[in-house]
């Protein structure tokens, strides 16, 4: 006997569609809040935005080497592994 499944579906996306409004309202509430905040730091700072810009680690030269040396050693066992995973279906 077949089940009727799509008014609890219907209902399910309803239910999710309006979860979703509410927390979209409140995320802009924040937004608004954080804005209001941040705009409030500028004026006091002078106007300007105090970001700070991500630092990068640098890596050495031997750091390098030894990436790529890792890396070279990788690639070759997986071309070794693959040719002679189809070396072997091309002899059968």
């Amino acid at each position: 006997m077949p089940v009727n499944v799509m008014p609890t579906l219907r209902k399910a996306v309803r239910e999710l569609e309006a979860e979703k409004t509410q927390l979209d309202r409140q995320l802009a509430a924040i937004r608004g809040l954080l804005g209001g905040l941040n705009n409030a730091a500028g004026r006091a700072a002078g106007g300007a935005s105090q970001v700070r810009a991500r630092q990068r680690r640098r890596m050495s030269a031997a750091a390098r080497r030894a990436v790529s040396q890792r890396m070279k050693t990788y690639w070759a066992k997986r071309k070794g592994a693959a040719a002679k995973k189809h070396g072997a279906a091309r002899r059968k």
